[in-house]
């Protein structure tokens, strides 16, 4: 599949979160794709000039912003090509991180998934097209690294890791008694009874249990990952476009497929349905609800932004741009049970929910063979191995991996050229698993 031929046809900001699976669907062999070194943005000087180049040019509206390797400059620059809500901070000072930098992480070496050859963890970072990565080891800084057009001060997509932040603040919601996870969908949002949600709970949709038909094959133009696309575009649609314009009026669309509540089907629709009824049980947004249920409690040190439809509405399923370290912060409130500085910044009922994952039955039917034995428990990843981690994951390479018992935080954003984690996954999870594994040796 050509992705720019593609996002010309279907330009807008749901694609970032719905080409989740390409990779897994798409029958045509995998291209290839100059490495990290050949595709970094700053070598090939994606958007410098005034103006730049015509061919160093980068665009929302032909859809080049999300070709690959102007990608890699995108990813750390939407708001510069896109509308966007904040996600504010507050007033407040930015809460310290300490900072003790390891030399011997980078020769660390693990076996990836089915090779035989050692790799070290620096060279893991180009094989995953790696733009910023840090760790945090019982609090601590002992890992940062940027890389591509990434830099401290910057900020860069989260993708599907949004869904995590969302789930959180379901679970917060859920915790102070605004939010009742067994209630019917429709009791928050009538506008869905007529529509593949109709039958589900909240729950549900946290879980990604619901019964939606909601079709990722992308050879398929008639496949509701396009109309979705389309419909949360903030682009003029033109005289002739007839159907959903914002993402409130595309949900109304999906029809049921399934029994509610038998398996777990990864599905975006999913997040932004659950976003509204988020902001129904709120009376705030979901951008709202993040700055006042998390970042602004969390200490974060830059307002954060997400991407919207036509009307404003921020993107639940994929519209979070953030910082690595706030990225790593939100890791180590999850970590540390929702305590941070020794307050309790949100509830610990809150993480203790996500902990516990979902049902591995479930979540084994939809035939995620490299994630054998994990569950997904309100829109976060659960492992279940001997360190009780667990993940929000997002497309080309975002991971926020949190690994209780060996005292850990691994906080990536990344812009691999195939969107499926299932892409970086064989290398990734040993890497992670190994510098968990290094750092509990550490006094």
């Amino acid at each position: 599949m050509q992705w720019g031929r593609c996002l010309v046809a279907f330009t807008g900001i749901a694609f970032l979160s719905l080409i989740f699976s390409v990779s897994v669907f798409s029958k045509e062999p995998a291209p290839k794709f100059p490495d990290a070194v050949e595709s970094d943005p700053i070598k090939m000087k994606w958007m410098v000039g005034s103006p730049p180049p015509a061919d160093r040019i980068v665009r929302f509206d032909d859809g080049s912003f999300f070709n690959f390797p102007q990608m890699r400059w995108s990813v750390s620059h939407f708001r510069q090509l896109m509308p966007t809500i904040g996600v504010s901070r507050g007033k407040g000072p930015a809460r310290g991180m300490p900072v003790s930098l390891r030399r011997d992480i980078d020769r660390l070496t693990f076996k990836p998934v089915g090779q035989a050859a050692e790799m070290s963890w620096e060279q893991s970072l180009l094989e995953n097209y790696t733009d910023g990565i840090l760790i945090l080891h019982k609090g601590k800084i002992v890992y940062e690294k940027y890389l591509g057009s990434l830099t401290r001060e910057g900020q860069h997509a989260a993708m599907s890791m949004t869904k995590s932040f969302v789930g959180t603040v379901a679970e917060i919601l859920v915790a102070e008694g605004t939010l009742d996870p067994e209630k019917p969908v429709v009791a928050y949002v009538p506008e869905l009874q007529q529509s593949g949600f109709k039958d589900g709970k909240v729950r549900d949709l946290m879980d990604m249990t619901t019964a939606i038909r909601f079709s990722e094959d992308y050879a398929d133009p008639k496949a509701e990952v396009w109309q979705h696309a389309k419909a949360g575009d903030p682009l003029p649609k033109g005289p002739d476009y007839k159907g959903p314009r914002t993402y409130f009026e595309f949900l109304q669309t999906i029809r049921p497929e399934g029994v509610t509540g038998s398996e777990f089907h990864y599905k975006t629709a999913n997040t932004d349905a659950l976003g509204w009824v988020l902001s129904r049980a709120s009376g705030k947004n979901v951008a709202e609800l993040i700055s006042e249920k998390i970042w602004r409690p969390l200490g974060a040190e830059q307002d954060a932004y997400m991407t919207v439809d036509s009307i404003g509405t921020p993107f639940a399923g994929g519209g979070l741009n953030l910082g690595l370290r706030d990225l790593a912060r939100f890791g180590e409130l999850m970590r540390n049970r929702g305590r941070l500085g020794g307050k309790q910044v949100i509830p610990e009922k809150v993480v203790a929910s996500v902990q516990k994952g979902g049902d591995p039955e479930k979540f084994k039917k939809a035939g995620y063979g490299h994630l054998q034995g994990w569950s997904y428990r309100s829109m976060w990843w659960v492992t279940h191995n001997s360190h009780g981690a667990f993940m929000a994951r997002g497309v080309h390479g975002q991971a926020l991996y949190v690994d209780p018992k060996a005292q850990v935080v691994i906080a990536r954003f990344g812009s691999h050229p195939i969107a499926a984690n299932s892409a970086n996954d064989a290398v990734t999870l040993p890497a992670f698993q190994a510098v968990a594994e290094h750092l509990m040796k550490v006094k």
